[in-house]
Formats: C-alpha cells, structure tokens, sequence
C-alpha cells in the first residue's frame, strides 16, 4: 500500500507544479462536463480494483497502478472539479502521471490475464 501513497503523492506534485490544462472530462476530452458522474464511475472502479488487490496478490502491480491512478484523478474531481494535466507531447490529447498510472496498470493486468 505504500506504493499506492507514493505515486499518488507524486501525481498530486507534480500537478501542483506544472498544470497547463483543466480537464472536466475523460480520455481525450471526451464527456466534458461530466464530473459528478465520472467521479462516481471512478470511484466504483476503485472499489473493485481494491478488492481484487486483497483478493488476487498476482494482480498487486497492475492494481497499484490503477489505483493510484484513480485516486490521484478523482483528488482532482473532489477538490477541483477538473483533472489537471500538464503533459504534452504533441500528436496526443494533455495528459497527467495518474494518466500515466491508468494505463501502465490496464496493459499489466491484460498481459498477466492474458
């Protein structure tokens, strides 16, 4: 769990720091405007992905990703009522380490589920 604290910690720094674009949407800038809701869907994804943590100890790596992610995105949606990015790397939308952590965790879980 001490992974989770320290990622999330870094997520919320580095935002902190270097915010550049506030997104009140998901991926891609898609659904904008709908915080509320897609804090709630966040937060049911993080119940699941909590449980499956203590459940399944194969999962752990890609679930601590996951849930840093989650956690460090719905901060944002909680305090802010937007997610923070400040990543740019041209061709691809803004984007932020919780960002980052979502998807390291998503193609860790396929590949050991695969």
């Amino acid at each position: 769990m001490w992974w989770i604290l320290i990622l999330v910690i870094l997520d919320q720094i580095t935002k902190y720091f270097w915010t550049t674009v506030t997104n009140t949407g998901a991926a891609f800038g898609i659904l904008k405007g709908f915080n509320i809701p897609l804090l709630i869907i966040s937060l049911i994804a993080l119940v699941v992905a909590i449980y499956f943590y203590l459940k399944d100890k194969e999962l752990r790596i890609p679930l601590i990703f996951l849930i840093s992610g989650i956690i460090g995105n719905s901060i944002d949606r909680i305090v802010f009522g937007h997610v923070r990015d400040f990543i740019s790397i041209g061709f691809w939308p803004v984007f932020n380490l919780a960002d980052s952590f979502n998807v390291i965790g998503v193609i860790l879980l396929i590949i050991i589920l695969w």
